[in-house]
């Protein structure tokens, strides 16, 4: 889930060049719209289908009326999606209220092992997070739109220069980066219950892996979310788990006294 989130904005930064604080409250919505739309219609499976398609619709459309208009420049755009967080983060708050609801997992099964039980469900939900991963890997590599995005994001004049319509795939990247924290929020509720404050903990993770991993770089990405996502479960499970996020973030700070670029960063040209 670490990973899925966090792909989605190192997507963003990677072709787009900006920061985008309000990640977390995508991870927010998606949660809201799958409570919601599982609760009204009584279908998990709906609600998974819906978050992304909402949520990924509310960032286009904050694409066009925001970002567009500061010109995706990178100081403008981290005011801009710090305004965007408070914005989502209260209308959530007066129309769904302060309370955390929960949603019941789709499937319930539990694997016993000699020492410990494990909820099925989390099994599940850490499958399709990875078949995500990989498809997202696959479009990015293998499609003409993966194309279109690796080459916006080496080099946006030479992209133009070539006829590709570089608006419309910062658009586009904008969007599936918040439909993939979408993804992941949906897919956590049954675990963790809904709530309007829950994009904030999403962000600051989001950003240890993006940074420790490298910005921009997939690969980095992946495996900072292993190391952290681990390192976080056993300190949570054995200590508490204020000290997974201090472990996290001393992580970060050690890897970047050493390699200021992360894990798989690239060197500037």
């Amino acid at each position: 889930m670490l990973a899925l989130t966090a792909l989605g904005l190192s997507l963003v930064f990677g072709v787009m060049r900006i920061v985008n604080v309000a990640h977390g409250e995508f991870f927010m919505l998606g949660a809201i719209v799958t409570w919601y739309v599982s609760t009204t219609a009584g279908s998990f499976l709906a609600g998974l289908v819906a978050a992304p398609i909402v949520v990924g619709a509310v960032a286009i459309v904050a694409d066009r009326l925001v970002l567009r208009r500061v010109g995706y420049e990178p100081e403008s755009t981290i005011v801009a999606t710090i305004g965007l967080l408070y914005i989502l983060q209260q209308l959530v708050l007066t129309t769904y209220g302060p309370y955390a609801r929960p949603v019941e997992a789709p499937i319930y099964f539990r694997i016993d092992f000699p020492w410990f039980g494990y909820s099925g469900y989390k099994l599940i939900v850490a499958a399709v997070a990875g078949m995500l991963v990989v498809g997202t890997w696959v479009a990015l590599s293998r499609t003409s739109l993966g194309l279109y995005l690796r080459a916006t994001q080496q080099d946006r004049e030479m992209a133009q220069a070539f006829a590709v319509p570089v608006g419309r795939i910062y658009t586009i990247a904008f969007g599936v980066g918040a439909g993939l924290a979408a993804v992941a929020g949906a897919l956590i509720v049954p675990v963790q219950q809904a709530h309007y404050l829950m994009g904030l903990d999403a962000l600051l993770m989001s950003f240890v892996v993006v940074i420790l991993g490298g910005l921009g770089s997939l690969r980095g990405t992946l495996v900072a979310a292993l190391l952290v996502g681990l390192s976080d479960g056993v300190v949570s499970v054995f200590f508490s788990p204020t000290l997974a996020k201090i472990v996290a973030t001393l992580l970060v700070g050690l890897v970047l006294a050493i390699r200021g670029r992360g894990l798989f960063g690239e060197e500037p040209a």
